[in-house]
């Protein structure tokens, strides 16, 4: 396995809905086992708002199809009632992994 690419998603819940967020997160658990190539997907709380999800993907195609896929459509059909600002959604290139 060469894992050589990866998203940081980080994701501010609106005041309140930080539980329903991180419910929503792990909602997506599924969809990301259902993604042939996603090679890892991590989706993690920081504080009381601030939530973020890290994966992992061995090609660029790879990357691209989870970024239009399942999860992201979730994302931006649950956005406005969980998220106080836009996702950040930074594309990063793996240089060391475990």
């Amino acid at each position: 396995m060469a894992v050589r690419l990866g998203f940081l998603v980080m994701l501010e819940a609106k005041e309140g809905k930080g539980p329903e967020l991180g419910d929503f997160l792990r909602s997506g658990r599924d969809l990301a086992l259902a993604e042939a190539g996603t090679v890892t997907w991590y989706a993690f709380r920081v504080d009381e708002t601030h939530y973020a999800i890290f994966d992992t993907f061995e090609t660029e195609d790879e990357r691209t199809a989870h970024v239009n896929g399942p999860i992201a459509q979730a994302l931006t059909k649950a956005a406005p009632d969980l998220l106080a600002s836009e996702p950040v959604i930074q594309p990063v290139d793996v240089i060391a992994a475990k």
